[in-house]
């Protein structure tokens, strides 16, 4: 009798997706980071953006987390509003606890750039797709 492997628990273009989707979400807050720390404070580039971004990232994994975003990671709706909510709740609760700045001007950018950046390579994705799956096939 041949032996047989266990089924995979996701299919590997599933898994390399959410892989791709969370190394999006990780570079994006990094750079949003990066982007807040050149507009405020030069110095101490790479340690004062893994500072500014280290509670946004976790929000992100809370979120990937608590309500597994594997399993659709590109979806604008649950997987992008929760990981752009997530990231800036945890993240804002975070910088809070350990005495980093949270005023609102704060919450009101990261809100709206964290918007942009994570919610807008989903929807660039979401075009795209439908964009391909409408081009007749030749």
């Amino acid at each position: 009798m041949p032996a047989t492997t266990p089924p995979l628990p996701h299919p590997p273009s599933t898994l390399r997706t959410a892989l791709l989707a969370a190394a999006a979400d990780a570079i994006l807050i990094l750079l949003f980071a990066a982007i807040g720390r050149d507009a405020h404070q030069r110095g101490e580039i790479i340690t004062g953006v893994l500072a500014t971004a280290w509670p946004f990232l976790a929000g992100a994994a809370v979120a990937w987390l608590a309500l597994r975003l594997w399993r659709g990671p590109l979806a604008l709706w649950p997987a992008g509003v929760a990981v752009w909510i997530g990231t800036v709740a945890v993240g804002m609760l975070l910088r809070a606890l350990t005495g980093q700045t949270v005023v609102l001007p704060f919450v009101i950018v990261a809100l709206l750039s964290l918007a942009v950046f994570l919610l807008g390579y989903r929807l660039l994705v979401a075009a795209a797709r439908r964009f391909r799956a409408r081009r007749p096939r030749g």
